[in-house]
């Protein structure tokens, strides 16, 4: 039989706030039944108003806040915790690295593994950092009209201000809506599958200040494409690169396989440890340059690299591990499964002129079982997998080559808590402490480095 939930919707009582999921709500408990509220700080007294409730748990709202948490940012605009851009952004900045630090140690006491996790590394400017945007295109009161998702829906509530973006990302977004507006071209219309424009990407390079301007389009042509380049350049100095991204599926993925260069490069340069890369519009670059520098000397350093040491880099995607520990080691071999990827590593290779490194095409638990059947001995192996993490098959491959160490660069601390423990039962164990590093402030994502040795 179903259990009954202690509370309704719409019913309102007082409770204190006694923990924050990892997504940033506050969570209150009403006879041990678990109710999450938005924009809720712990050890805060509130008044909650229930909004949803299933068997198992509830949502609800801050109805009254009795008392307030010295964590709580005050100075936070409520449209910026609506829009689901920075769902931390409640916490002040001291308090969103002690609760990353408390993620990661979280899901490792879940997994009966025992670390030391360390105090997260932050940044000196937790606020627009992010290098590149993806702004959806829809029409609002019959006007073209740039903004973001409202939390946990698809309702596009129009923004200026991005918070965590690059300002003169924020300012160019603002730019290419007004031309777009001026020639009047048609918003991409999500039902009906209708329109132009769906996204607006702009890259900029952090040392470079090189811009890229994509236009994701629905149609195949741009009207008024020649107008609208020329105006782009006159009104953003910056811009050397505007391209055409035709996606023409009914899919909420972004982009879609074709570029057609508009006007520039098609390609633009950022510097990241001395290195320089080629960033095309579908290149994977990471979105925060400052705190990517950060987390690449964290991994080097914890690595301990030696000038003999053989090097694998599993999901090395445009090279930028690869290419920025090649001067501390023999040799690297990296491995990706996105085939433009894979020719931007060697493009960047080649642009900075580093020839200890080599770069194949596939998925990196084949190569890696290939490799260690056929007997490659690497010294040290790194891994920066997605979110969903490693799969068993690498595991046991990567095992099987008996590195000294495995370095483990996570995104997802879940994953990452999951796949040491499969390490530890095959007799690796964690080198130092667990060391996280937040690569994106005011959000909920939380980056880390782990050494493993055998």
């Amino acid at each position: 039989m179903k259990k009954k939930a202690p509370v309704t919707k719409n019913q309102e009582f007082e409770a204190t706030v006694v923990d924050l999921t990892y997504d940033g709500n506050g969570v209150v408990k009403y006879d041990d039944f678990p109710i999450f509220v938005t924009n809720a700080v712990p050890g805060e007294k509130i008044i909650v108003g229930v909004t949803k409730v299933t068997s198992n748990y509830g949502f609800g709202r801050v109805v009254k806040r009795l008392s307030e948490s010295p964590d709580r940012n005050a100075d936070i605009d409520a449209k910026v915790l609506q829009s689901g851009v920075a769902p931390l952004a409640h916490l002040t900045y001291p308090a969103q690295l002690k609760h990353k630090q408390k993620q990661v140690a979280d899901v490792f006491n879940k997994q009966h593994v025992a670390v030391d996790v360390a105090p997260t590394i932050g940044m000196e400017n937790p606020w627009g950092y992010r290098n590149k945007a993806q702004i959806p295109v829809r029409e609002i009161n019959g006007e073209l009209t740039t903004g973001f998702y409202r939390r946990g829906s698809h309702r596009l509530q129009p923004m200026e201000d991005f918070y965590i973006q690059d300002p003169k990302i924020d300012e160019a977004i603002v730019v290419i809506r007004d031309i777009l507006r001026k020639y009047h071209v048609a918003a991409y219309d999500e039902v009906n599958h209708k329109g132009v424009v769906r996204t607006i990407m702009v890259r900029r390079g952090y040392y470079s200040h090189q811009m890229m301007v994509v236009l994701v389009t629905r149609a195949k042509r741009l009207p008024a494409a020649e107008y609208i380049v020329n105006d782009i350049r006159e009104a953003l100095p910056e811009v050397v690169s505007i391209i055409q991204n035709v996606n023409q599926e009914k899919t909420n993925v972004i982009m879609g396989d074709q570029n057609k260069v508009l006007w520039g490069q098609k390609a633009i340069k950022d510097t990241l440890l001395g290195k320089t890369f080629a960033i095309g519009p579908n290149s994977f670059y990471q979105v925060n340059p400052a705190m990517t520098e950060v987390l690449y000397q964290t991994a080097t350093e914890k690595a301990e690299l030696k000038p003999t040491d053989v090097v694998i880099d599993a999901y090395s995607g445009i090279g930028t591990i690869s290419l920025t520990i090649a001067d501390h080691v023999k040799s690297v071999l990296g491995v990706e499964v996105v085939p433009e990827a894979v020719d931007d590593a060697k493009r960047n290779a080649d642009i900075n002129g580093t020839d200890n490194v080599r770069f194949e095409l596939g998925k990196a638990e084949d190569k890696m079982v290939q490799w260690a059947d056929e007997g490659l001995k690497p010294d040290v192996i790194f891994l920066d997998p997605p979110r969903k993490g490693l799969t068993q098959e690498l595991i046991d491959a990567a095992v099987k080559m008996a590195p000294e160490k495995v370095v483990y660069i996570s995104c997802n601390p879940a994953t990452l808590a999951r796949d040491v423990a499969l390490f530890e039962a095959q007799g690796y164990r964690v080198n130092g402490d667990v060391q996280p590093i937040d690569q994106f402030p005011q959000t909920t994502h939380v980056e880390s480095v782990t050494v493993l040795t055998k």
